[in-house]
């Protein structure tokens, strides 16, 4: 088992991802906006060598990974967005109206996956990014299943992603201290946002 650094990009706005709508399986392009973001993002990575360069199956994530200068990622379903089922395209304001005080990490998902059912994804992304991740690897995804596994690469439950604010196209990065994996930069964007919600980025070493 290797020790790798593990670089994740979350992708570029869509349509719905700037309406708050929750996306998963729909299969939305970038807009303008999130072509921009991801080209705007791609000099954070320049020089960088990944070992591994994984991406969900849907096409913002590909389309993201194509911007940011790797045009044929290994697809990994497991990397693939938590799945909503009925609540697929409906903003939490719309869902909280029907029942009060819901959160994705907290309370059920009609039609869509478990917390445990997604943790397990997660737990196998570890394991593949262990086993082949080498010295670096790259994962471009979605919003959820991002802070999942890295709650996971923490040891700490699904719900634990509650605390993980993380806006597209944004860079962080997972590694390691004294053997204990940590989180050693989150939620980077280029200095000049396109979108709020992530912190101004110094370029990683």
């Amino acid at each position: 088992m290797t020790r790798p650094e593990v670089w994740l990009v979350r992708h570029g706005e869509t349509e719905w991802s700037r309406d708050g709508r929750h996306t998963s399986r729909t299969d939305l392009d970038l807009t303008a906006t999130g072509e921009a973001q991801a080209r705007a993002l791609a000099p954070l990575l320049d020089g960088v060598r990944f070992d591994l360069v994984l991406a969900s199956p849907r096409r913002r994530s590909q389309a993201t990974a194509a911007l940011l200068g790797y045009p044929d990622p290994v697809v990994d379903p497991d990397v693939a967005e938590w799945d909503y089922g009925n609540y697929e395209g409906r903003t939490s304001a719309e869902i909280q109206a029907e029942v009060p005080d819901w959160r994705l990490w907290t309370h059920p998902v009609p039609g869509g996956e478990t917390a445990a059912e997604v943790t397990a994804r997660a737990d196998r992304v570890v394991a593949r990014l262990r086993a082949e991740g080498g010295e670096r690897a790259l994962v471009v995804a979605h919003g959820h299943i991002l802070r999942v596994l890295t709650s996971r690469w923490l040891d700490q439950p699904a719900s634990f992603g509650i605390h993980l604010q993380l806006g597209t196209a944004t860079l962080s990065v997972l590694d390691w201290d004294r053997g204990s994996r940590v989180v050693d930069r989150w939620n980077l964007r280029p200095s000049a946002p396109a979108e709020s919600g992530g912190g101004a980025a110094a370029p990683p070493p």
